[in-house]
């Protein structure tokens, strides 16, 4: 396996207006991805969001919004140490694409940048691993979440 990005196409019933600010913006993001979220869905601005709040193992991760162009894609690097620029070498970049289809929204999503970042092989084919296990987890809850979002505006 070549460890080098992460690719998946999913429906979604929702326009993608819709899905554009479930997958940008905060109140939206900590219904089915991170449990706290605090960005600016606006290129150049930084942020974080955070996992296992609430527990000793919490894990905050700084965030840096390269692309916001509503409804059609956002994109972030993510993975980088704090106090660090985000940049291609040091982050992961996760870009979310939305094309309108059959009344919904086909988003092409893909995360990039593993082998840049110079990890050994034990670490570079864990932490991918990882990150596919973790989208193949979080992408059906954006699905089912937009739906929600579709019901009761």
């Amino acid at each position: 396996m070549e460890y080098g990005s992460i690719a998946r196409e999913i429906h979604v019933e929702a326009t993608p207006e819709i899905v554009y600010e479930v997958i940008s913006t905060p109140e939206h993001l900590r219904e089915w991805w991170p449990d706290e979220a605090d960005l600016k869905p606006a290129p150049g601005t930084t942020g974080v969001i955070s996992f296992g709040v609430g527990t000793p193992d919490v894990q905050v991760a700084p965030l840096t919004v390269v692309e916001a162009d509503p409804p059609r894609r956002f994109s972030f690097r993510w993975a980088y140490d704090q106090g660090e620029t985000a940049k291609p070498g040091n982050s992961l970049l996760v870009t979310f694409d939305l094309v309108p289809s059959d009344g919904g929204t086909l988003l092409r999503f893909t995360e990039t940048g593993f082998r840049e970042k110079g990890w050994e092989a034990a670490v570079l084919e864990e932490t991918y691993r990882d990150h596919a296990n973790g989208w193949d987890h979080f992408l059906p809850r954006l699905v089912t979440y937009a739906a929600r979002v579709v019901a009761h505006p």
